[in-house]
């Protein structure tokens, strides 16, 4: 399942990140949403950009869980 434009138009990517980071944990959902949104939409802000990396990054750190 990838974000459509009208999804991703409800919840800006830094709203979405911020709630993803206060949670402490990526649902594999919310995982495949920003991979998909990151891969295919050459048209982000580096600043979107920069709070999926940073999403990405925490994950790796072990600052996030993914939850199933």
């Amino acid at each position: 399942m990838v974000w459509t434009a009208q999804s991703k138009s409800n919840l800006s990517i830094k709203t979405i990140t911020e709630q993803i980071i206060q949670a402490g944990q990526l649902s594999r959902r919310e995982h495949l949403q920003l991979t998909s949104v990151i891969l295919s939409d050459s048209k982000l802000s580096s600043e979107d950009r920069r709070q999926i990396n940073l999403v990405f990054d925490y994950l790796q750190t072990g600052r996030l869980k993914l939850a199933d």
